[in-house]
């Protein structure tokens, strides 16, 4: 049952004012004092405690001509009502800080290449020197990654694609180009040449990436192969870079991959640089950029990317 008339089963919606009031009073025990306190008369403090406590239905003091006490309800509101009033205080300076990207949380989507080495690199970095920002990592690939920057449910994505390739409605920085390297199995016999002849390698069965994962850069391979004049024979598809070294070490075939896949040691594979063939027959890099759509108004994405291009220097 309820102390006071006026009552409710609904949560009561009190200004800060009256909270700043009831922790002054429970901080003198004396209206006086209190009042004298707030900068504010007596019987206008005196009303305002018993309008709290009409609207709260609960009596939070016990006053009598001689004292002041805390009620049970009173005592276990008080430290409540204290880290309300200090968050509600912190709140303009908390809200200059989201604005200017000090404080804030930003969606990261990324391929799983920039996962072996730069991935963690930078999130350590940004992390020590912005303590307050929270990143979310999601691994992805890059036909997923814009579907989730189209839905809004990510702010920005490390994506792979052929040089020079820029994602239609986005925003991009690019932050790493490497060259394509071919992942064998150790005792292929063209593992034993350190540059097997291009020529040998068009020939072999291969393992790649389905298209609609990464189609500028599954097109510059295809393009390699039908500038030799040449099909590839594909042998098998798999979508994560990790699996297509697992496929190569079972002999399934070869696989073009970017130098970082390097990193992933595999044993049974053995990554060699293939030089060109024809003048027209040559093996495409690819790219890696961080890539955002253009009305994404995220203070820390800014920051991020100021983070990515002030820290490596690599161009958009």
């Amino acid at each position: 049952m309820s102390d006071l008339p006026g009552s409710s089963d609904k949560s009561p919606l009190v200004e800060l004012r009256l909270w700043r009031q009831f922790v002054t009073l429970a901080d003198e025990l004396h209206f006086g004092r209190a009042a004298q306190r707030l900068n504010m008369t007596q019987p206008p403090l005196t009303q305002a405690i018993a309008h709290l406590e009409v609207v709260l239905g609960l009596k939070l003091f016990d006053r009598t001509k001689r004292s002041v006490k805390l009620t049970a309800a009173g005592a276990a509101l008080v430290p409540e009502v204290q880290d309300l009033l200090t968050r509600a205080q912190a709140l303009p300076a908390h809200a200059r800080a989201a604005a200017g990207g000090e404080v804030g949380h930003l969606r990261l989507a990324f391929v799983s290449t920039v996962g072996f080495a730069l991935l963690p690199q930078w999130v350590r970095a940004f992390r020590e020197r912005y303590p307050r920002l929270a990143l979310e990592l999601i691994e992805a690939t890059g036909d997923v990654q814009l579907q989730l920057l189209e839905r809004g449910e990510i702010d920005a994505g490390f994506m792979l694609h052929a040089p020079s390739f820029v994602p239609p409605g986005l925003e991009r920085v690019r932050i790493a180009s490497e060259p394509l390297l071919l992942a064998l199995p150790e005792y292929h016999p063209l593992a034993s040449l350190q540059a097997p002849p291009l020529a040998k390698v068009l020939a072999e069965p291969l393992v790649i990436f389905p298209r609609r994962i990464v189609p500028s850069l599954y097109d510059a391979i295809l393009a390699m192969y039908h500038a030799a004049g040449r099909s590839p024979e594909v042998a098998q598809e798999a979508i994560q870079m990790q699996t297509i070294v697992n496929l190569v070490s079972a002999g399934l075939g070869l696989a073009w991959v970017p130098e970082s896949v390097r990193q992933f040691q595999r044993p049974g594979v053995v990554y060699r640089t293939v030089p060109a063939g024809k003048p027209s027959a040559k093996v495409p890099g690819c790219e890696t950029s961080l890539a955002w759509t253009r009305n994404n108004t995220n203070p820390v994405l800014e920051r991020f990317v100021g983070f990515i291009t002030g820290d490596t220097g690599h161009e958009r």
